[in-house]
């Protein structure tokens, strides 16, 4: 069973920067490099969004709510996933989930516990 295991948030103020990470620990090399990874986030009382994705050649992709503000990025050889996020605002903060994509854009495993980032409203 794939475990995704996401770390880093926290209790953030308006403007400031925070770095997610994502590790697939029980994901061998050669299932985890092949896929594209995403970042997704969801706000209290709102559904799941897909935040960022990157393809296995590190091509990216952005809500727009996002675009200039968060990179994503990925480090095959220890299946590992990132999202820098600066100029964080209050409308940020959920709880973030990474996941790969399937071929039909789609959340391919089950959800790991995500990390909750938090900024004062």
């Amino acid at each position: 069973q794939v475990q995704l295991v996401e770390s880093g948030g926290g209790l953030v103020q308006p403007g400031g920067s925070l770095r997610l990470s994502c590790k697939a620990p029980r994901m061998i090399t050669s299932v985890f490099n092949p896929n594209i990874m995403a970042w997704y986030r969801q706000a209290p009382g709102k559904e799941r969004e897909l935040v960022a994705s990157i393809t296995p050649d590190r091509v990216t992709n952005y809500a727009d709510s996002v675009k200039g503000r968060f990179t994503i990025s990925r480090d095959n050889s220890r299946k590992m996933v990132y999202l820098q996020m600066s100029d964080l605002k209050p409308e940020d903060t959920a709880v973030y989930y990474c996941n790969a994509l399937s071929s039909a854009g789609q959340p391919k495993y089950d959800w790991g516990s995500g990390t909750q980032v938090t900024l004062p409203s």
